[in-house]
């Protein structure tokens, strides 16, 4: 298998004519036409002055011009895709945390974020879709241009498999987020590591439902097939009503989502036998968050096609653990052998342990992070002996199968939607009725984990109640963030040493499964 180093280079590698981008009721976009979109993406760039260090933040919906604009922008600067549907707040937090000097934007987008840009003094570019034009062709313009533009930049290295390719904020237990900066030689690996597994091959074509704002998407979903010349049908985002017509228009022979996304396909799936019969699957995949072992075989007996699960982070560039494609073995409840990194368990004082010893996952390997960017205490804690600690307890047993068991982190993981349980906490505190807050999981039958929060009120406040308390949370962060349950409470349960404990509190206080 053909080990690229940089995005540039692995577009370079595909044949010019072969398919790469499709699209709904669009012409399709060869990877020569896609190269040639990388390198007058990177001309309009330093056109503006933007060098290959500069982060440029995208706030684009799902389909081929952000899958093209994502590859684009990760060629020739740091692309920083964000979720277009945050609040104006949040985009002001993550542009100026992450010191992007561009945003782009679609043409006559209403999005907060340009606000949010125009207030930082950054570049904002506006991307038109034309809709006659091949998938994923596009310009861009300059909405605005700050006053301290410094002109064209010119003499640009070309991309080396050290440079920052991708930039995400992933949550953390406190309520900053931490910056995940990923190389081109960590995309580029990733994406190997991921097509080695699916034995993705130029016959095969991608179904792409996956948000190009999460890791998930954007390598298993589309760089992945990209590093090996296959196709993939871009989607305006997941809509389970529409998902059986773009299984018949693409001809698709994978895709890739979230359990949430293929449980609602299962109950569409008996209105469109036909579309299932005539247009068969190699694989499906599951990543982000656990499957049920139960949907599992109810998926594979209506496709008639293995369900393949991996397990992913963001700070393993996604992939670190997959179950194999047949003949391979897959062992109900595991999430298969590593498929990449070395995976090791560990006890709390960095010891490795022995196969069936129950211990913290960690992880290394050319897909895995350098690091966290200007959070050297989180580095510190994050990496024991070059090993990453992914926070995730399991076990290994004697054939190298991993068993995920529990969580060492707060982080609440809402149908792949990964959410800081100290963001809510913070938001609600600025609420005048509210003198404590903690944040927690408690279960979901198919997201897994839903946002649930407890608060104390003020004796001398006005009033709140669950309703209000929601509004207020849902006016500063984006929807899938506020707690779908506050319970006001006189106190708050703590633990055996008096702390606030949010792991458990589900069940203390009667909303467990």
């Amino acid at each position: 298998m053909t080990r690229f180093a940089t995005l540039p280079e692995m577009i370079a590698a595909q044949p010019p004519e072969a398919v790469a981008l499709m699209a709904p009721a669009r012409e399709p976009l060869p990877y020569g036409a896609l190269g040639q979109q990388v390198q007058r993406t990177t001309q309009l760039l330093r056109a503006h002055g933007l060098a290959r260090t500069d982060r440029v933040a995208l706030v684009l919906e799902n389909g081929p011009e952000m899958a093209c604009a994502f590859v684009a922008v990760a060629a020739a600067c740091t692309a920083a895709p964000l979720n277009a549907a945050y609040r104006a707040e949040e985009f002001a937090f993550y542009l100026s945390d992450l010191g992007a000097k561009a945003l782009i934007v679609a043409q006559g987008s209403d999005s907060a974020a340009i606000a949010a840009a125009r207030e930082l003094g950054m570049l904002v570019l506006e991307l038109p879709a034309d809709p006659a034009a091949p998938a994923g062709t596009f310009t861009l313009h300059a909405a605005s241009e700050p006053p301290s533009s410094h002109g064209a930049t010119t003499g640009d290295a070309p991309a080396s498999a050290a440079d920052v390719a991708l930039i995400l904020h992933t949550s953390g237990t406190t309520s900053r987020p931490k910056i995940v900066p990923l190389s081109h030689g960590n995309l580029c690996a990733s994406a190997r590591n991921i097509s080695h597994t699916l034995r993705l091959a130029p016959s095969d074509c991608g179904l792409h439902v996956m948000p190009m704002f999460h890791i998930h998407g954007l390598i298993a979903g589309l760089l992945a097939p990209l590093s090996v010349g296959s196709r993939i049908f871009c989607t305006p985002g997941f809509h389970a009503l529409r998902f059986f017509g773009w299984l018949r228009e693409s001809r698709a022979t994978w895709y890739t989502a979230v359990p949430t996304m293929h449980q609602a396909i299962l109950s569409r799936a008996p209105h469109n036998r036909d579309v299932i019969r005539d247009h068969p699957l190699r694989f499906l995949r599951s990543s982000s968050s656990s499957m049920p072992p139960q949907v599992i075989a109810e998926l594979e007996q209506v496709f008639a096609a293995p369900l393949i699960e991996s397990y992913g982070m963001t700070e393993a560039t996604h992939q670190m653990a997959s179950s194999p494609l047949p003949p391979g073995r897959r062992i109900p409840g595991s999430v298969g052998p590593a498929a990449g990194p070395q995976i090791a368990i560990m006890d709390e004082n960095g010891r490795r342990l022995a196969s069936g010893q129950v211990g913290e996952v960690v992880i290394r390997g050319d897909n895995v992070t350098a690091g966290y960017e200007n959070n050297p205490t989180a580095n510190a804690e994050a990496f024991v002996d070059g090993w990453f600690r992914t926070g995730d307890q399991g076990v290994l047993d004697a054939d190298g199968y991993l068993t995920l068991t529990g969580r060492l982190k707060e982080i609440i993981n809402r149908g792949g939607e990964k959410i800081s349980p100290r963001e809510i906490d913070e938001v609600l505190m600025d609420h005048p009725a509210v003198a404590q807050a903690v944040t927690f999981a408690m279960p979901h039958p198919k997201l897994g984990e839903e946002v649930a929060a407890a608060v104390v009120l003020r004796e001398s406040a006005q009033p709140a109640n669950e309703t209000g308390l929601r509004a207020f949370v849902a006016s500063r962060v984006a929807d899938f963030k506020v707690p779908r349950r506050i319970l006001i409470l006189t106190e708050i349960p703590k633990g055996a040493t008096g702390k606030l404990q949010r792991i458990g509190l589900a069940a203390k206080l009667g909303l467990g499964s």
